[in-house]
């Protein structure tokens, strides 16, 4: 009541006054002719430029001598400063605010200090601070400044936001009161956002100062912007390579689209790499990346002059480009590239250099037998039925440094139209309307050679250059509503720049190559078929004496009929193939059929008059069952969901008329599985020849022979499946609830991480708590359920794919009977992982070899999260590369450095005699 009576007194005699003073101004005269002196001390600006507001959840309290008490999450607002805290004393003359925590009945501290001012944050367990000079003294002070975290018992802040503290801790673990490592500043300066100046410094590990390892002083710059810089070197040791410094450089921020980074290595026996790495993106238009690196490796000794059996010299480059394009960015004019070209010794000697930067990824690259490189441009044309596509290829065998270079592969393509459709059609369509016609043009120019001859092949001679034009004409009509005729007339013409001519040499027993002529030459041939098919459905309904489980099954076939016809393009009148007569070694005379044309990139007519008909069948059954997780009540599965047959016979053929019998099969067992199993059948039979030690196939059928209609020839499937913790609960109920399945998922992905670190620098400095960066001194949630059991799950996975293929073995022959035996093969790969505890992860794969009977490949990986650092362990236990690798690292990329590796490299397991 008396405050109030205050207040009221005092704004009375605050409105008395302004209008004495008021008053007095309107009654003295003012003298025109009189200056009045300016002061120039500019007035005391008392009190603030705002108002303070102010609030907390429990309560407020106000004393006489203005002071303010806040308990219970207070809140302290200034302009863009704010203070958080669970007590917050607050003297309403100075400015002056106290804020503190508070203990809960089990005497734990919560409820910590934060303050906010912009973008900067600092918690701390107590704070001082003046809102009108923006001074404050803070204990315990707790900023996050880059990738790590400052702390310091004492803290001075200055109006221009510096902190000067005495001493300071500066770490990326976010355990603050007993961080696993930290570096000690006795002194420093903090500039947030911008660095941090300190005077001596030194490690501290587990709270073990490492005396040795220290500074006289030491800069941490800090930048949230896109700025170039120094890329500091890696350093550790080979032991076929020396000591090596490597990936330092310097790193360029071009612009806001494209940066490059130019990196280097050097070893203490001679060998020494460089390397380019660029990265760009256009948003909703293209993004790609560039590496371009050059290797000298060097290995073994030279004593006087005097190269060792060991020693080499090697020099490699790599080129890795990829790039894509944004599909909205233009729709009628696309380009993509991925190109992944190296010398084929390049990864065997950079196994731990510019592009393989672990010990998995080096053997992998090591052993990897082949690479791919295309470029890709694809321009349409709108409201046209016309494209054209270029690509350039390359592909390589490293085994034998071989090349398969195209260069171009130019494709012109026409959709399907119809050119007898009339644009404004009056009545029904009319039958020469259902005609249509498409063009596909191939223009092809390649080459295959080895790496060192292919800037010396010749354009005209060594290089294959070749034209085709394909043109189908088809169309589709209805007989009787059931049946669809389709017939059709395919045309293909090649161009080609020269011919081949062989003759006899009597040195090789065999046709040799004569001469080669060029020029231009068309090679075309052209056939015409016509197809009849329909569909039938069969339904069937169980008896009842089988229950009514199963309410009905239903069978569709699909058969279908052709003709197709060709002439005989062997014909020596088109000139496509030519027929040589010699005498052998033996004296006898000889006869051979060749192609001028053979082994060009769009292939030859084939020999032979053709006169086809196909028999195909294909079947799909059914079944309608009851079900009551269905809401209809019913659901459907399949049977089988494809069965086909097809053979045909060739009727202008004077011998061998018969195909083989082709046979698919593919089953669903559920939605996650599905068998494909594809068969060949022999419909001939053979004879044994003595003198050739060989089967000889006759022109004679086996049904003729009484053997049934078909011999297996071929046949082959593969299948994977996944285990996991699911798999056995899902096979035997008991699926689990929802949160189980969610947990599981989870505890998947995190799995499946192969290697640490994958989430990106800041993954272990993630701000908690809302924001908070100090963690109340409460019992953390334990991993229990609601009834507060502790949930236990183990996250793994085993995950395998089988293939077989079961073929005739040319090699192996049963005389008795004229038949082949068989031969299977088989290819086994497996790959898993078991995460045992939260922070124990192991994955591995693996390949079986089943001639030799033996693993031929397999990686294995294990890590530990050791919180702020991170423990990896990769080793390669079979095979000529095996290697190993360790390596205990802080997971922030700021300190990098601070790591201790130890590997192998493949090279140091060779037996060099």
């Amino acid at each position: 009541m008396f405050l109030r009576y205050r207040v009221f007194i005092f704004l009375i005699f605050l409105l008395t006054r302004s209008f004495v003073v008021s008053a007095q101004e309107e009654s003295i005269p003012t003298d025109s002719l009189e200056v009045v002196p300016v002061d120039t001390i500019p007035p005391k600006k008392n009190g603030l430029d705002a108002p303070v507001n102010y609030q907390a959840k429990d309560s407020i309290v106000m004393t006489a001598d203005n002071w303010a008490f806040l308990y219970g999450e207070g809140s302290v607002k200034y302009q863009n400063i704010e203070l958080e805290a669970e007590l917050i004393q607050m003297n309403m003359d100075s400015s002056l605010v106290n804020a503190t925590f508070a203990l809960d009945t089990a005497g734990l501290e919560f409820g910590y200090p934060l303050f906010k001012e912009g973008e900067q944050q600092y918690e701390s367990k107590t704070m001082r601070y003046n809102f009108g000079s923006k001074k404050g003294y803070i204990t315990d002070v707790i900023t996050q400044q880059g990738e790590g975290f400052v702390t310091s018992g004492r803290t001075k802040k200055m109006p221009s936001d510096v902190l000067n503290m005495a001493p300071g801790r500066y770490t990326t673990c976010d355990e603050h009161d007993h961080p696993h490592f930290y570096i000690h500043m006795t002194k420093a300066k903090v500039r947030p956002k911008k660095d941090i100046v300190t005077g001596p410094v030194y490690l501290v590990l587990e709270d073990v100062p490492l005396y040795p390892i220290g500074l006289p002083f030491a800069f941490f710059p800090f930048t949230s912007s896109y700025s170039s810089g120094i890329l500091m070197p890696t350093f550790g040791e080979e032991s076929s390579r020396g000591f090596f410094l490597r990936d330092g450089g310097y790193y360029f921020a071009l612009s806001d689209y494209m940066d490059l980074a130019l990196t280097g290595e050097i070893y203490t026996k001679g060998s020494w790499g460089l390397a380019a790495k660029s990265s760009y993106r256009k948003r909703y238009k293209y993004s790609g990346n560039f590496n371009l690196a050059y290797q000298v490796s060097k290995y073994g000794d030279v004593i006087k002059g005097q190269k060792l059996p060991d020693y080499s010299l090697a020099k490699d480059f790599k080129i890795n480009w990829s790039h894509s394009q944004d599909p909205k960015s233009n729709p009628f004019l696309t380009f993509s590239a991925s190109v992944n070209f190296a010398t084929s010794s390049f990864d065997r000697n950079n196994e731990y250099g510019h592009f393989n930067g672990n010990s998995s990824n080096g053997y992998g690259s090591a052993t990897e037998n082949t690479k791919g490189s295309t470029v890709n441009i694809t321009k349409r044309f709108p409201n046209n039925p016309f494209s054209i596509s270029g690509t350039m290829s390359v592909n390589q065998r490293m085994k034998d440094s071989s090349l398969a270079v195209t260069l171009p592969d130019l494709t012109v393509t026409m959709s399907r139209i119809f050119p007898f459709k009339r644009k404004s059609r009056v009545g029904a369509e009319r039958w020469y309307e259902k005609i249509s016609m498409q063009y596909t043009g191939y223009l092809r120019n390649s080459i295959t050679t080895k790496e060192d001859q292919f800037l010396k092949a010749s354009l005209v001679k060594d290089w294959k250059n070749a034209m085709q034009h394909k043109i189908p004409v088809s169309a589709t009509f209805s007989l009787f509503n059931y049946i669809n005729i389709t017939p059709t007339f395919n045309y293909t013409e090649r161009w080609y720049s020269n011919k081949v001519e062989k003759e006899y040499d009597p040195t090789q027993n065999a046709l040799m190559v004569k001469d080669t002529t060029y020029g231009f030459y068309r090679v075309y041939d052209y056939n015409a078929s016509v197809s009849a098919s329909t569909t039938v459905y069969g339904n069937f309904k169980p008896w009842s004496i089988f229950g009514d489980a199963v309410q009905m099954i239903r069978h569709r076939l699909e058969p279908s009929i052709s003709f197709s016809a060709a002439p005989d393009f062997g014909d020596p009148s088109y000139g496509f193939y030519k027929t040589y007569l010699y005498e052998d070694m033996n004296g006898i005379q000889q006869e051979h059929v060749y192609s001028p044309f053979e082994g060009r990139e769009f292939g030859i007519p084939s020999k032979g008059k053709q006169g086809s008909v196909s028999f195909s069948v294909s079947n799909n059954v059914e079944a309608k069952i009851r079900s009551d997780k269905d809401s209809t009540g019913f659901k459907k599965i399949s049977l089988i969901d494809k069965l086909s047959l097809s053979i045909s016979n060739n009727l202008a053929a004077d011998s061998f008329q018969w195909s083989d019998i082709s046979a698919s099969l593919r089953l669903k067992f559920s939605k996650s599985y599905t068998l494909n199993l594809n068969a060949m059948f022999d419909t001939y039979t053979y004879r044994y020849d003595d003198h050739t030690n060989s089967l000889v196939r006759q022109n004679k059928t086996r049904w003729e022979a009484g053997k049934g209609l078909g011999r297996l020839r071929s046949t082959g499937t593969s299948f994977s499946y996944t285990f996991n913790n699911d798999t056995f609960s899902k096979l035997f109920g008991g699926g689990g609830s929802e949160k189980k399945g969610d947990q599981g998922a989870s505890a998947n992905n995190t799995a499946d991480q192969d290697q640490p670190g994958m989430n990106g620098p800041d993954e272990e400095t993630a701000t908690t708590e809302g924001g908070r960066l100090r963690k109340d001194q409460k019992a953390e949630a334990s991993d229990a359920d609601a009834d507060g059991y502790y949930v236990n799950t183990i996250p793994w996975s085993l995950s395998f794919n089988y293939s077989m293929n079961l073929n005739y073995d040319n090699q192996k022959i049963d005389i008795a009977n004229a038949e082949y035996k068989y031969k299977i093969t088989h290819a086994l790969s497996f790959n898993g992982n078991i995460q045992p505890t939260k922070n124990w992860r192991f994955n591995f794969n693996a390949t079986y070899d089943f001639d030799n009977n033996k693993l031929s490949y397999m990686t294995c990986n294990i890590s530990r999260t050791l919180h702020c650092w991170q423990m990896t362990a990769s080793f390669v236990p079979v095979g000529p590369y095996k290697t190993y690798s360790f390596s205990i690292a802080v997971n922030s990329s700021l300190l990098k450095d601070l790591k201790w590796d130890q590997r192998s490299n493949y090279r140091d397991g060779q037996k060099w005699y």
